[in-house]
């Protein structure tokens, strides 16, 4: 079942953007949506510590994304299976991996291609709408607060963040190295939403954000270095202005099954927090990924890579 937010806060954007707006947290669904099960196993896979690792599988299953089952009492081990709303979480990984595939230079060798079952073909996943079935793009659907909306309820619930070194002869974390310098932060997670949204210019990224001064100013410097946010030409800080480059525009899927998963699984009482309208159809929007090679739209076990 979804679960019940409080009447006035925090809401569905806020609580999604805290939960996967952390590096650890997408590496270790990531992880288990690859059929990772037990603890040696994340930790031979990941560069994370015993007390991080810890800290987030408890709050994954706190959060029914892990069921927690103990196999073994002497000495206690268990096994972290991933929950319906866990497994939920394939598209927003599949838009990752298609995303980094196509706009991260770091990976060395590149991401394998991903392969569609149903029709046998490698593809790359296109975001269609549900209701007409035609490519969306972010120029193609308009998004508007809705009775749960605003910036004072959507902004991520603070969390304890730690961040670990990697371990001798263990590299950096992840598969997701482009992903986690924009996504893998709460604050820069908002961040992007906001420059989505329409908002350029650093003030206003201030005022609806809500984030303290320095650490706005370099997120911003990130995102301008790998390429999401152009770099501004400004007489002034009042002056400047962050566009989406191509590359930050095409993490919309990322964006856009994040908030769904988001809006299905946290439940505001007083409705959505954003509504979304498919300008080329006219109907309100939900996005599907869709193999670019059938059309068909896919599922996460007939998804695999090569």
């Amino acid at each position: 079942m979804p679960t019940a937010l409080v009447p006035g806060g925090t809401n569905a954007v806020g609580r999604i953007l805290g939960l996967l707006g952390d590096e650890w947290t997408l590496l270790i669904i990531q992880q288990a949506l690859l059929g990772v099960t037990r603890y040696g196993e994340f930790t031979a896979r990941l560069p994370i510590s015993n007390s991080v690792l810890a800290n987030r599988l408890q709050a994954l299953t706190q959060n029914e994304l892990l069921n927690r089952t103990i196999y073994q009492t002497r000495p206690v081990r268990a096994e972290y299976r991933l929950t319906e709303r866990g497994r939920a979480l394939w598209p927003v990984l599949l838009s990752i991996w298609e995303w980094e595939r196509r706009w991260a230079s770091e990976h060395t060798p590149r991401l394998p291609d991903m392969r569609h079952h149903a029709c046998g073909s490698d593809f790359t996943p296109l975001l269609t709408c549900r209701s007409c079935a035609q490519v969306a793009t972010e120029k193609q659907v308009a998004a508007r607060w809705g009775p749960s909306g605003g910036w004072s309820r959507s902004v991520p619930e603070a969390v304890t963040r730690r961040r670990t070194s990697p371990g001798k002869g263990k590299t950096q974390a992840g598969l997701f190295p482009e992903t986690m310098s924009v996504f893998g932060n709460r604050w820069s997670a908002a961040l992007l939403v906001c420059a989505f949204l329409g908002t350029t210019r650093y003030t206003d990224f201030q005022y609806q954000l809500g984030a303290p001064p320095t650490l706005l100013a370099g997120r911003l410097q990130t995102f301008c270095a790998n390429g999401v946010l152009s770099s501004p030409r400004q007489d002034g800080p009042q002056s400047a202005r962050y566009q989406l480059t191509e590359k930050g525009r095409a993490f919309f899927p990322v964006l856009i099954t994040t908030l769904q998963y988001g809006q299905q699984w946290f439940r505001a009482p007083e409705g959505p927090a954003v509504l979304l309208t498919h300008r080329t159809c006219g109907a309100s929007f939900i996005g599907e990924l869709s193999c670019d090679q059938c059309a068909r739209r896919l599922a996460g076990a007939e998804v695999s890579a090569v």
